[in-house]
Order: C-alpha cells, then sequence, then structure tokens
C-alpha cells in the first residue's frame, strides 16, 4: 500500500485537492487517507493520471544501435508515460502478427511503460499490399500507419481505411505529399532561401491532408463501420484549418501535434544545427500560434512525442545529409508545463488532458481520472524547475534541441497499475 499526502490533483476533470491518496491492489483505494507501508509527501507535487504517446519510435527490432525496448520504455516512464505506441518502420518493419508479440512479450517483461505497439498498414510499408488489420489486432496492434513513409497511393489508403474500420483500428498517416517536399530539410520560404537551404513547402502537408480527407470521406460513405484517420504531427495553420473544416463536418479524423512543433520555429535552423532537422520540418511563429489555438478548440486532439532518437554520430553530419527526429520523451510534459502552462496560462487541466485522454480515446481506452477505484496508472509531478541534461537522458540519444532550458513539472514518480515504475523523490 502506498499513501500520497496533501497533494495537488489534476485530471481532464480539473484541479482539485489537496488529498490523501491511498493505493493499493493496482487501483486508488481512497482520496481520504488509511493506513499504508510507504507514506509521501505530496506537498507541493501534483498527481495526475499517467501519460500516453501515440507516437515513439523505440527503434526495434534492428535499429538498436539508436535505441531498444529497455532504453525506450525507461525513457517513457521516466516522462510520466504509462502507455506507448511504437511505430512500425524498423527493420524489418513491424507487418506481421508475430512481430507484434514478439514486441508486446519483451516490453511485459521488462515491466516498465505498457506498449501498444503499431503495425504496418502495407507490407514491409511499401504502399503496394495490406497488411492483414484482423490478425493485426489480434496480436494486439493499437493502429495501423506507414509512418517514416507517406501513403502515395489513395486507393491503397481507402481499402486500408475500410479494411482497418471493421476491426476498430485507427489508421495513422505522415501526411506530406512526396513529390511537393522532395528534399526539403526546413520550412520552404524566405528564410531557407536565405540560408541556401532546400525547403520543405507547408503546402506538401496541406495538400496531402486534403486528399486524406477526400479518402477518408469516399471510406464513410463505402463502409458499414466507422473509419477513423488520424493525423499525425500536424505542423501548419493551413494544415490546422483543413482538420477544422473535415470534423464540423463530421468526418471522423483526429490529429496531434508534437512539443518540437510547439515551442520551436524555423528560426532556429539559422544555427544550421542538425538537431533541428525533423520531418514536417519547424515552421513559423504564426503556425505555433495556431497549433497552440487548435490545442485549445479542440481541434487538435493530443501531444505526441514523435520521439526519434538517432546515434550523435548520425546528427553530427551536416544538414542536408543528418537524418530527421528529436528525441523528446523525457521532456514533453515539463517542457509544455513551462513552455504553454507557466508562459502562457495554457490551462493544466487540458494539458494534461492531451496527454491522457485525448491520446487513449484515440486507441478506444478508457479514460483514467483521480477517483476512488480509478486504475492507479499515475504519475507524481514536481513543479520545482531544472535544466535540461541530455547527458543524464534513459534514451540512448543524449542531445536535445531544448538542452540547457529551465523547465518545471518534472515526473518524479510514475506508477503503473500500482507498480512503482520510476522514482526520482528527493
Amino acid at each position: 500500500m502506498l499513501l500520497i499526502k496533501n497533494v495537488k490533483l489534476v485530471d481532464a476533470l480539473g484541479e482539485r485537492g489537496p488529498a490523501d491518496v491511498l493505493i493499493g491492489e493496482g487501483k486508488i483505494l481512497s482520496l481520504d487517507g488509511g493506513e499504508a507501508e510507504t507514506v509521501i509527501d505530496g506537498t507541493g507535487l501534483f498527481l495526475a493520471p499517467g501519460f500516453l504517446d501515440l507516437h515513439a519510435h523505440l527503434r526495434e527490432p534492428g535499429q538498436e544501435v539508436k535505441e531498444e525496448l529497455a532504453t525506450g520504455l525507461l525513457a517513457a516512464v521516466r516522462g510520466g508515460y504509462t502507455d506507448l505506441v511504437s511505430m512500425p518502420n524498423t527493420t524489418p518493419p513491424v507487418d506481421t502478427p508475430e512481430a507484434v508479440r514478439a514486441l508486446r512479450k519483451k516490453a511485459q517483461a521488462l515491466g516498465l511503460a505498457r506498449l501498444h505497439p503499431a503495425a504496418a498498414l502495407t507490407q514491409g510499408q511499401e504502399g503496394k499490399a495490406l497488411t492483414e488489420a484482423g490478425l493485426l489486432k489480434e496480436a494486439g496492434a493499437s493502429l495501423l500507419t506507414d509512418d517514416g513513409h507517406t501513403n502515395e497511393d489513395a486507393g491503397i489508403l481507402a481499402a486500408g481505411l475500410l479494411q482497418a474500420s471493421a476491426f476498430g483500428l485507427p489508421v495513422a498517416v505522415h501526411a506530406e505529399d512526396a513529390s511537393l517536399r522532395r528534399g526539403g530539410v526546413m520550412n520552404d520560404g524566405p528564410l531557407a532561401d536565405l540560408l541556401g537551404l532546400p525547403g520543405n513547402p507547408k503546402e506538401a502537408e496541406a495538400a496531402r491532408i486534403a486528399r486524406d480527407l477526400e479518402v477518408l470521406r469516399y471510406a464513410v460513405r463505402r463502409s458499414q463501420k466507422k473509419p477513423h484517420l488520424h493525423i499525425q504531427h500536424l505542423s501548419t495553420k493551413r494544415g490546422l484549418e483543413l482538420v477544422q473544416e473535415a470534423k464540423r463536418a463530421g468526418l471522423p479524423v483526429t490529429a496531434e501535434a508534437t512539443p518540437h512543433h510547439l515551442t520551436l520555429t524555423e528560426e532556429a535552423l539559422k544555427s544550421f544545427d542538425p538537431i533541428l532537422k525533423v520531418a514536417p520540418p519547424l515552421r513559423t511563429q504564426e503556425d505555433v500560434e495556431a497549433l497552440i489555438e487548435g490545442l485549445l478548440d479542440g481541434t487538435l486532439d493530443a501531444i505526441a512525442t514523435d520521439h526519434a532518437p538517432h546515434t550523435q554520430a548520425e546528427k553530427e553530419m551536416d544538414l542536408l545529409r543528418a537524418p530527421f527526429g528529436i528525441p523528446s520523451l523525457e521532456v514533453a510534459f515539463p517542457l509544455l508545463y513551462t513552455e504553454l502552462h507557466l508562459k502562457r496560462g495554457f490551462p493544466l487541466k487540458r494539458l494534461v488532458e492531451l496527454f491522457t485522454d485525448g491520446p487513449r480515446s484515440i486507441l478506444g481506452l478508457k479514460p483514467i481520472h483521480l477517483e476512488e477505484g480509478a486504475e492507479a496508472s499515475l504519475v507524481l509531478l514536481d513543479p520545482k524547475e531544472r535544466p535540461v541534461e541530455p547527458r543524464n537522458f534513459a534514451s540512448k540519444a543524449r542531445f536535445s534541441p531544448w538542452a540547457g532550458w529551465v523547465l518545471g513539472g518534472w515526473p518524479v514518480l510514475t506508477l503503473v497499475e500500482g507498480q512503482v515504475v520510476h522514482q526520482a523523490l528527493e
């Protein structure tokens, strides 16, 4: 039994407390205290449901030099995540029931965050032949996606949406038109021209979102069950407007934004630092402001990290050759707690909801609220500020565009079904 005394509570229902939270048998037994073998003084701290990341690259199988389940899931619990969706663009891709089962079995043995593997939408992520949605769902796949690749064939995407809908699986898409993106390494515009770098235009994202929404419209018309399209790492104001229009029309679409697209802009690329190279690229301040508004008004349903670890040597190459991706599992919540909540007054209730109820609902999981009888998959957060120190990351990717930033809201205790999986209490 664990008792967290005098702690503030925050979830999608709001902020309240202080409360004395008694935890046992994997559940919240009481908010009014009780006898426990372990007692934590939660004064000055706040308790939230555990976070769920819809979009993380754990690189296993085949790319363990960059990350592996053990390091990625440890990074997750250190970031307050009790649940995580791993992307299937590995070597080989996760496109069979056997591969999904193997990942789940290994993750369960580690006893860290719970893994909900995504499986490839198409065989080998080649965009040609669909995978077996029903068998993948039975093996434990949480969604289907060719993330890491763009779905160029609209007919295959339509067929994938129709097949996935029969088994209640969302289809997630990396919405960029490859023929417009070409070799772009940063946002297309005057700054890219000034720096002499190839640009990736905003229209590449908007054009693909517009097409995918029309494909979704077709799938809805043709399906007896409701298809679900999820748009990953949305980065532009225009893309957001398209999703907003689709939601108003009643289309079953959801979307996510990432910590880097919410806190960084193309201006950072003046440094030519390849750590900042990401796909889709960092955009303008206008886009950042639109995304934040989209989080507030519900156009965006979740915050997902797109945690994308690479080796130090890869990220030390020049901007043209370095791989795309930023690691962020361990800093995502403190970063947005500080940059959005503390600095901009973004409601803490909504911020927590975007890490918890929002992503859980996309996967069809029940929400976790802080009430008696609820599952005790929880995170205890400390508002005390400290700097980001990548050398101390659990992830193998020990670099960060936020290195040295002073942030509050750090996870100091993470529980999965009442079991301590991370503890950093002073």
